[in-house]
């Protein structure tokens, strides 16, 4: 298997979320950031893969803020249902592509929040993984020391950081590897944070490829002008032109 031109690779960007630990009154994807919404940027950085055929995005139902961005994407782009979580909402994203993908083609998952993927990172996951059986994410290598809590919030040790790793997105794994390891996750009711944390309970072991520690994801609210300080300093981002009216 190999991710050369003859195989497919959609991207799925889970944006059905209410983001509350943002404390706004509108979700945060759709927060403003340089003059667009989150999710906007979001979408400008993974269309920078000259190797997308499109992207499902995931929406919940009557959604009123999606028809505002006015996106005009280089590639396909189709709108899936929300579901009750991030793994039911993924799940969504990818049956939507079952007609459009075979089981060796690539899918990406991306979250809607993190505008800050670096072109460079985007193309050093393609590279580093064209022959994988499998597929991987970016991540990064932990530099903190790390604490374990006990119940009362007080350090109940010391966590041995040399082989811990912060998972990020776009994670890329081969569509049909994908669709049995997350139904099986969602049949069983295990806890599925990503998409690789479903290969892993299947008995895969994703690969890690590095990225950038800008990437960040935007959860709280000082993450916002933390990723308008990266965006405005000379982050690498395509633009998104308008649709046209």
């Amino acid at each position: 298997m190999s991710a050369g031109a003859d195989l497919n690779c959609w991207a799925v960007v889970p944006a059905a979320g209410i983001g509350e630990r943002m404390r706004s009154h509108i979700p945060k994807q759709y927060l403003p950031l340089h003059g667009r919404a989150v999710l906007a940027h979001s979408l400008a950085a993974l269309v920078a893969a000259p190797r997308l055929d499109g992207i499902v995005v995931v929406l919940r139902e009557d959604d009123p803020h999606w028809p505002t961005l006015a996106l005009n994407l280089p590639c396909e782009l189709l709108i899936a249902s929300g579901g009750n979580d991030r793994a039911g909402s993924v799940w969504n994203g990818l049956q939507l592509l079952g007609e459009r993908l075979g089981v060796d083609d690539w899918v990406l998952v991306h979250d809607a929040v993190r505008p800050c993927l670096r072109p460079a990172d985007l193309a050093r996951l393609f590279r580093e993984l064209a022959d994988d059986p499998v597929g991987g994410l970016l991540a990064t290598p932990v530099r903190d020391t790390m604490k374990r809590a006990d119940a009362a919030g007080r350090v109940d040790g010391t966590v041995e950081r040399r082989d811990l790793w912060h998972a990020l997105t776009p994670q890329m794994f081969r569509y049909g590897l994908l669709c049995r390891a997350l139904a099986a996750a969602l049949d069983a009711k295990l806890p599925v944070t990503d998409e690789a944390s479903a290969l892993e309970l299947a008995g895969y072991a994703p690969r890690l490829v590095e990225g950038s520690a800008d990437n960040l994801k935007i959860t709280r609210p000082a993450d916002l002008p933390l990723a308008e300080f990266l965006l405005g300093s000379g982050l690498p981002a395509p633009n998104l032109p308008e649709a046209s009216t």
